[in-house]
């Protein structure tokens, strides 16, 4: 199909909405993060996407960077033995991590649909 039929779409709509990149109304995942063949709306092929490992190395460091703040503030306020850390902290990260990773996978095949688009046109 031709690009020009489609207006550019907001990375934060497709993104965080985990949409297609090109259209925007077409569901991006098929499960929890397998990334459908096609794009039943516009017909985009996304079998050849690549996000990487890049979605889980910006978790890495947003939860990391979140965490380790909220456990430092939590340690000196309220100095709790260690296994009230043990208890607190793993659920949070899980938590978030799973909740970060669809949205951060389909900004990055957003991305990378806006940027080298012509890989996903197979020219």
């Amino acid at each position: 199909m031709n690009e020009e039929w489609y207006p550019p779409v907001s990375l934060v709509r497709s993104g965080l909405g985990c949409r297609c990149p090109r259209c925007g109304r077409g569901r991006l995942f098929k499960g929890f993060l397998t990334v459908r063949d096609t794009c039943a709306e516009c017909g985009l092929d996304l079998a050849r996407h690549d996000s990487g490992d890049g979605p889980a190395v910006f978790i890495i460091l947003i939860l990391g960077f979140v965490i380790v703040g909220l456990a430092l503030v939590v340690e000196r306020t309220f100095e709790p033995p260690y296994w009230v850390h043990a208890v607190l902290w793993p659920p949070l990260i899980l938590g978030g991590a799973l909740a970060m990773l669809r949205p951060l996978k389909a900004v990055m095949v957003a991305l990378q649909y806006r940027h080298l688009s012509h890989e996903f046109d197979g020219d």
